[in-house]
């Protein structure tokens, strides 16, 4: 495996590891917020809201590294 496609892999599996922590700490907003602590749960989702913004550069930035492994194969 080239550096750039092991690359890609690595960074493909990390940021499907930070969405599945997105999704649990959403589920736990979602928690705390029916507990009646409104303001920690819009904490929570502020900066969740990083997540998601930086989510489509992640996803343009992978495939553009497995697309330059797959051209120097």
């Amino acid at each position: 495996m080239e550096d750039t496609s092991l690359l890609a892999s690595l960074l493909k599996r990390m940021n499907e590891n930070q969405l599945a922590l997105g999704a649990a700490i959403e589920e736990l907003s979602n928690w705390v917020e029916q507990r009646g602590s409104t303001e920690v749960a819009q904490n929570i989702r502020g900066a969740l809201d990083t997540l998601d913004e930086n989510s489509g550069f992640i996803t343009l930035a992978l495939a553009s590294l497995a697309a330059e492994g797959r051209t120097k194969k």
